[in-house]
C-alpha cells in the first residue's frame, strides 16, 4: 500500500499497526507531531494502548520501564533536550535489560537553544546501553521502527533501541512510502512475552541496589547483549527484506567496487552526498558514499573491511564532541580500520549543526580536500569543519 506521509506520520502509523501495550510520551519539537498523531489513534480507538501523558520526559521513561518490568510492550517518543531528559532513565533501561523503543527525532542541544537538525541528542546517547539505528529517508524511518521492536525483544538481546531520523528534513517533509498491512506487521513483529516479569507471580525484584559483588558482571552481561545484537540486526534485517523486498544491512554503499576516495555520511545527508558523488563519477573520479545505518553496535570489522581498498576517508560528524580532535562517527571509523594493513587515510568533517544547511557543494569540497589528501600523502589537520562562514 502506498501512501503520502512525513516521517513524524510514518513513525506513528507503524507504532499503530505494532499496536504497543503502553506508550509513555511528553510533547517536543519536532517530535511532538509522533505523539499527537498516536493519541488520535488511541481516541478513535484504532489502537487498545495505554497512553499515559505525563510531566516531562523523565517521567516518560520511568513509565516505560515500569510498563516494560511489568511485561508490557512499551514505547516512547523525543527529541534534544527531552533525551538528554531522560538520560538518567536510559542507562536504567537498558542496564535492566528491558526492551523497548524510542524513535528519536534528531534535533540540537541547547545550549544556545536551537530547535533544528543535528546528532547531538542520539549521539550523546550512544554509549548508554541501547541499539541506535539511523534512518535515511521517511521509508526507512518506517521500516527500521518496525524492525526495531524484534530487535530489541530478541531473547539474544533485551536491550532498549532508538530509532534515529532527522527533524524537520525528515520529520516533516512528505514522502510516498510504501506501508505493509497491519496483518503482515503483527505478523513480523510477533506477540511480545517476557521471560520474568513483575506480574507473573514469581518473586522478582526490579532496581534493586547492585553490590560491587555483582555489578561488574551485570555491565558484562550488557556488553555481550549488544555484541549479539548485531547479528540479530542482520537476521532481522534478513527477514524483513524476504517479506518486503527492501533490503537493509549494517550500512549502504553507493559506488564504493573501485572507490578510491569516500565519504561515510548517516541519515538523510547520504542523498546529498550521492548527488555530490555522481557528479564527480560523470568525470570519472573514483568516489563512492557509505551511509552507515546501525552505529550501535557498531559494525566495526564490516566498516573496515567496506574501506580496505579506498585511499582516503572523510568522516561526515552532525555532531561536535568537543574533544579538540573529532566527532563520534570519526572515532569509531578511524579505530575501526586500524587494523587494516592498508589503512585509508582518514579526517572528520564537522557539518550541518543547529540545522545549517547541507548542499552539494559542501560534499564537492569534501571530495576535493580529499584528493589533495591523495595526492599529498598527508592527512594535516584531521578534525575540519564545513560551511562555518569563515572557515576552509
Amino acid at each position: 500500500m502506498r501512501k503520502l506521509l512525513s516521517g513524524n506520520e510514518a513513525t506513528a502509523t507503524a507504532m499503530k499497526q505494532i499496536n504497543p501495550d503502553v506508550v509513555a510520551a511528553y510533547p517536543i519539537t519536532p517530535s511532538t507531531e509522533v505523539v499527537h498523531y498516536f493519541a488520535q489513534y488511541v481516541a478513535d480507538g484504532d489502537v487498545d494502548t495505554q497512553f499515559v501523558a505525563v510531566e516531562s520526559e523523565h517521567s516518560a521513561m520511568s513509565a516505560c520501564i515500569g510498563a516494560s518490568a511489568a511485561g508490557g510492550r512499551t514505547g516512547t517518543v523525543t527529541s534534544a533536550c527531552g533525551l538528554a531528559l531522560m538520560w538518567e532513565l536510559l542507562y536504567v533501561a537498558s542496564g535492566q535489560r528491558l526492551p523497548m523503543t524510542l524513535a528519536v527525532i534528531n534535533r540540537a542541544l541547547s545550549g544556545p537553544i536551537n530547535i533544528n537538525n543535528d546528532h547531538s541528542d542520539s549521539m550523546g546517547a550512544r554509549d548508554s546501553g541501547w541499539i541506535q539505528l539511523y534512518s535515511e529517508n521517511n521509508q526507512e524511518a518506517y521500516d527500521n521502527y518496525i524492525m526495531s521492536w524484534k530487535i530489541s525483544e530478541h531473547k539474544d538481546v533485551l536491550l532498549p533501541t532508538m530509532v534515529c531520523q532527522d527533524g524537520f528534513i525528515t520529520s516533516h517533509a512528505v514522502e510516498n512510502i510504501e506501508l505493509l498491512e497491519d496483518a503482515k506487521v503483527k505478523s513480523f513483529v510477533g506477540e511480545f512475552t517476557p521471560n520474568r516479569h513483575l506480574l507473573d507471580g514469581k518473586a522478582l525484584s526490579v532496581g534493586p541496589y547492585d553490590t560491587p559483588q555483582f555489578y561488574f558482571e551485570h555491565q558484562y552481561q550488557r556488553a555481550q547483549a549488544m555484541i549479539k545484537a548485531k547479528d540479530v540486526v542482520a537476521q532481522v534485517s534478513a527477514e524483513f527484506g524476504k517479506l518486503t523486498g527492501r533490503n537493509y544491512s549494517f550500512f549502504e554503499e553507493y559506488q564504493m567496487k573501485d572507490a578510491e576516495k569516500v565519504i561515510v555520511v548517516l541519515n538523510s545527508s547520504a542523498g546529498t552526498a550521492r548527488v555530490a558523488c555522481d557528479q564527480l563519477r560523470a568525470k570519472g573520479e573514483k568516489v563512492g558514499v557509505l551511509k552507515i545505518r546501525l552505529f550501535r553496535p557498531f559494525p566495526m570489522e564490516e566498516i573496515a573491511q567496506a574501506l580496505s581498498h579506498v585511499k582516503a576517508v572523510a568522516v561526515m560528524d552532525k555532531c561536535d564532541s568537543f574533544n579538540g580532535m573529532g566527532g563520534p562517527v570519526f572515532v569509531d571509523v578511524r579505530t575501526a580500520c586500524y587494523e587494516l594493513a592498508n589503512r585509508p587515510m582518514i579526517i572528520n568533517y564537522i557539518y550541518g549543526l543547529g540545522g545549517r544547511d547541507v548542499t552539494v557543494e559542501n560534499f564537492l569540497h569534501v571530495y576535493e580536500n580529499l584528493d589533495k589528501v591523495v595526492k599529498s600523502g598527508k592527512t594535516d589537520n584531521v578534525y575540519r569543519h564545513v560551511g562555518v562562514r569563515g572557515v576552509n
